[in-house]
């Protein structure tokens, strides 16, 4: 997930602050991933996106916008993608993971 230090700006919707991150997938066995947003002691805080669990298909990036109320803005401190893997799959060591990118004040 990039960038490793994302901004929050404010968007065109008032009230609201953003931060774009840019997913790429690298795993063979993952195509989605959610997101989640945490504050310094791993709260959530809560957000908007278009989809809370994206399909990134393998080999391709895509851009997630991230939609926080001003009011929780300043307590924003990491920004989460997770690898979402589903019961049934066939490969028996499957890896889960979670990436963090810390927001630049």
């Amino acid at each position: 997930m990039t960038p490793t230090y994302p901004n929050l700006n404010v968007s065109h919707i008032a009230k609201v602050h953003i931060a774009k991150v840019k997913i790429t997938n690298r795993r063979s066995d993952v195509q989605y991933y959610s997101f989640s947003v945490f504050d310094a002691n791993w709260k959530h805080i809560p957000f908007a996106s278009q989809d809370r669990i994206v399909e990134v298909k393998l080999n391709t990036s895509k851009i997630i916008e991230i939609y926080i109320r001003s009011g929780d803005a300043d307590r924003v401190v990491y920004i989460c993608s997770e690898s979402k893997l589903f019961k049934g799959t066939e490969k028996v060591a499957l890896v889960s993971s979670r990436i963090c990118s810390k927001v630049k004040r």
